[in-house]
């Protein structure tokens, strides 16, 4: 083959291997949004575990946690399934999402716990039976990753919230009510200080007002989709995350990759919750002089001129949230507040 015949041929091959991304991408981000049925007391609810597995004393648990919410918890079939540190078989975990989606009496599905392994079943759920079948999904930190599968293939609407094991304390029901069984409008979140964490206050990294969809998670999930298939375009979006567990240069590490993977330069806010226990070890610190987490959020994101406010009540702490991925909500740094501009569910 000629040079020139030869240098012709490769740059059709790669236009025609990166066309699929682009239009995946694109087709992605314009998929209608589509409510779940709010749901109500008396209604089944079912349980998976499709990260890590669970124990029976934790299965126990979250019975007891649905149960006391007026729901009645329907287990998956697999749900005390292990392999390793997961919940199962991932083919196992997979059917379990799907059927519990697949299942007409089942009103709306739990996870009972995170952990890991979410996004290995991402290819094998049916999104053609999720979609047509939709109903609430609550979870959080790996559950991230089956939030942003679910929406960016199908534009359900998800929910970062508690789990089957969360401690469902009286802020905590309040604001899984108020977002999924008696729905509101124009419904604003005002966090609470976490009693717990060295320091739970809120505080303002820069003030202003944005609005968008919501989307985020896990801030290490969050990391490890972008540049799959299962990614979401952050532009003109609220992007809200919490983390826990990492020094404060691992939290540096995973914001850089963001940014310099575009995920902030078009966003309209960033709702950060408590990311707890993320300061430098007392006790055999990674390095043994170290910025504060503050400070790396302060360094990493006070310079994308959009509000961005730490502290809201999401992650890993015992008073949280109920946020639906892929309303539009509006954050207001200033006012330190978070408000659901539509309702959630139909």
């Amino acid at each position: 083959m000629k040079r020139k015949d030869f240098i012709k041929t490769v740059s059709l091959s790669a236009a025609a291997t990166a066309i699929p991304f682009q239009l995946n991408a694109k087709i992605n981000d314009v998929l209608p949004i589509i409510k779940p049925p709010k749901i109500k007391k008396g209604d089944k609810i079912g349980i998976i575990a499709p990260g890590s597995f669970i124990t029976e004393a934790e299965l126990e648990d979250s019975k007891k946690n649905l149960t006391e919410l007026g729901f009645i918890p329907i287990p998956s079939k697999n749900i005390l399934a292990k392999k390793g540190y997961l919940g199962g078989e991932d083919k196992l975990r997979a059917d379990d999402v799907n059927e519990m989606f697949a299942d007409k009496s089942i009103k709306g599905i739990m996870c009972a716990r995170g952990g890991y392994g979410c996004a290995r079943i991402l290819p094998m759920l049916d999104y053609n039976v999720i979609k047509s079948n939709p109903k609430v999904l609550v979870g959080y930190s790996d559950i991230t990753a089956l939030l942003y599968g679910i929406f960016s293939k199908t534009g359900l609407v998800c929910f970062h919230g508690p789990v089957g094991i969360s401690t469902f304390n009286p802020f905590s029901v309040t604001y899984f009510n108020d977002v999924l069984v008696d729905t509101h409008e124009n419904l604003t979140l005002i966090s609470q200080k976490e009693e717990k964490e060295e320091d739970g206050s809120l505080k303002i990294i820069r003030s202003g007002k944005g609005q968008g969809q919501l989307v985020g998670g896990n801030l290490s999930i969050v990391v490890s989709l972008i540049g799959t298939e299962f990614d979401i375009d952050t532009t003109g979006k609220i992007v809200f995350i919490e983390e826990v567990g990492e020094e404060p240069y691992r939290i540096d590490r995973m914001l850089t990759q963001m940014i310099q993977a575009g995920k902030f330069k078009n966003a309209a806010g960033i709702a950060l919750g408590v990311f707890s226990k993320c300061e430098p070890k007392k006790n055999g610190p990674e390095f043994p002089q170290s910025f504060t987490l503050f400070e790396v959020l302060e360094d990493r994101l006070y310079d994308l001129n959009i509000p961005v406010l730490y502290g809201m009540s999401f992650g890993h702490i015992t008073n949280k949230f109920t946020l639906p991925f892929g309303i539009l909500a509006e954050l207001d740094s200033m006012a330190q507040s978070l408000t659901l501009l539509e309702t959630s569910v139909i």
